[in-house]
């Protein structure tokens, strides 16, 4: 009787990546963290206390209310209102929902376009490829925050105020998204540039597969490892750059607002002593883009087979 091929849950327990994984108790806590402030956004419907973003549940007599284990504090409101009377813990949460949709998207966007670039650049050559680098090269002249602005400002004069208030997060994805395509084209052309080479590539060429299929179905499987180290670290920097434009004022309106959004509401009032306005949304995208830079950190080293 033939052995049973063991299953993926076994192919991942026995894996060079889990057993590192469970070998760190730094990254097992910051996966910990971070799967808990992921699902807490997720379920904010759900867990949060009030819903921030109904005006029929708000009172402004209800506003500048301070932590609930202060003197002056509400039992209703752990964590204190702002000026609008908006409980804090749940704007928190539903403020998670909008940077980390805004994150995954615009890492999402920038991955097909940085690896379909890359691939292409890589696998082609030639002048195509030189043409690709050198828009790449133009591209890295510019720090991303200021590419961001240039979309977004583009995008508000042509929308117009009213207009761009329903574009609002596509606008995001897409100035944070073309912000970071970058790194993963100048990643995957310089693998594509060794797999090429490698017999199995020259063995589709000879059986008459069309390029798109061999990049796409042969040489992609085997350069994904850096881009989703990549993709790690830039969900955080783009967690951060959403709540950097919308500190600014050039992200999500404060009707829906992020978690840069409200610090950026908040810091009109730190300096009158409502402090928790700013301070608790603060500590929260700090946590949460820690955590997942610490998983990036990881997972770079795991999959590096020099570290092995």
């Amino acid at each position: 009787m033939p052995a049973r091929a063991p299953g993926f849950l076994e192919r991942a327990r026995d894996s060079d990546v889990w057993y590192s994984f469970t070998r760190s108790p730094l990254t097992i806590v910051s996966a910990i963290v971070a799967l808990a402030l992921v699902l807490s956004a997720l379920l904010a419907p759900l867990i949060a206390p009030h819903n921030p973003f109904d005006p029929a549940t708000l009172s402004i007599m209800d506003s500048f209310y301070p932590p609930s284990w202060t003197g002056e504090g509400d039992p209703r409101f752990l964590l204190g209102t702002d000026d609008q009377g908006r409980d804090i813990l749940s704007t928190i949460l539903y403020g998670m929902r909008i940077s980390l949709a805004v994150g995954f998207a615009s890492v999402i966007f920038a991955m097909v376009i940085g690896v379909t670039l890359g691939l292409v650049a890589g696998y082609v050559g030639g002048a195509t490829d030189s043409i690709i680098m050198r828009i790449a090269d133009v591209q890295l002249t510019f720090p991303a925050i200021l590419t961001a602005l240039l979309i977004d400002g583009v995008a508000r004069g042509l929308a117009g105020p009213r207009s761009y208030e329903d574009i609002v997060f596509g606008v995001l994805v897409l100035s944070i998204g073309l912000s970071f395509w970058v790194q993963y084209a100048r990643t995957v052309r310089g693998s594509v540039l060794v797999e090429k080479n490698k017999e199995y590539v020259l063995a589709a060429r000879l059986i008459g597969l069309r390029p798109w299929t061999i990049m796409f179905k042969h040489v992609l499987p085997n350069v994904l490892g850096p881009v989703l180290v990549i993709a790690t670290i830039n969900l955080a920097l783009a967690i951060i750059t959403e709540a950097t434009l919308s500190f600014l004022g050039v992200g999500v309106p404060p009707t829906q607002p992020s978690l840069g959004t409200l610090i950026r509401i908040g810091n009109d009032f730190l300096f009158s002593g409502e402090w928790w306005i700013t301070i608790f949304p603060g500590i929260t995208l700090a946590v949460l883009a820690l955590s997942v830079n610490l998983l990036g950190d990881w997972l770079r080293d795991a999959l590096n087979p020099k570290l092995r």
